[in-house]
């Protein structure tokens, strides 16, 4: 059962911590794009096209706060795009085909909510591995323009392993401080449509 209302000290709280995982993921994120000299501009195939899947209800939350500080028409004209994402990739997928589209929140190639955007957004377009337990370690490659700039570098050891545990350890604590169960899977386009349909059940976008 997912709360109505959570009081906003405890949210505040969590919030808290999950910038200070945020910004360790940013600093070694920047140390890996500095031995790379990689810039994440310019890019002809932006990552806001991609259709990633977030989660956690702890980014799902922090990213309902901060959409809601912004000024009014701009929320009315994310929501709108929002449900256009939302349509235009149901109608995709039950013709079986694929689909790129624009994330709602993107206006002219940057994030409206770039600081508190969730940690697919942080994490993506660089070399990385990630280390499951009793697992070998799984590599993942860049983006198409880190490909074309950097493919000559040698590789930089990214490890997302120890940001996905201390995220992964707070959402079990917010959840359990809640009352919340399971998890989610909604793209930004759908956390935005939940917004739009005013429901606080993120499960039920």
């Amino acid at each position: 059962m997912i709360p109505k209302q959570i009081d906003d000290r405890r949210l505040t709280a969590f919030f808290d911590r999950l910038q200070d995982v945020f910004a360790a993921m940013d600093q070694e994120y920047a140390r890996a794009a500095a031995y790379y000299q990689f810039e994440c501009d310019g890019c002809t195939d932006s990552c806001c096209l991609t259709r990633f899947y977030h989660h956690t209800y702890l980014e799902y939350y922090y990213l309902r706060r901060c959409f809601e500080k912004l000024d009014p028409r701009e929320k009315d004209e994310i929501l709108v795009k929002a449900g256009d994402v939302c349509r235009e990739t149901a109608r995709a997928d039950e013709n079986d085909m694929p689909v790129r589209l624009m994330c709602p929140l993107n206006y002219d190639n940057l994030c409206s909510l770039y600081p508190v955007r969730p940690m697919i957004c942080r994490m993506h377009g660089i070399p990385h591995e990630l280390q499951k337990p009793g697992q070998n370690v799984i590599n993942g490659p860049g983006c198409s323009t880190f490909d074309e700039r950097c493919a000559d570098k040698g590789y930089f050891k990214f490890d997302r392993t120890p940001f996905y545990v201390a995220l992964a350890k707070l959402e079990n604590e917010f959840k359990q401080a809640v009352g919340l169960e399971g998890r989610i899977k909604m793209t930004v386009a759908e956390i935005l449509l939940s917004i739009a349909q005013n429901t606080d059940d993120p499960a039920s976008p």
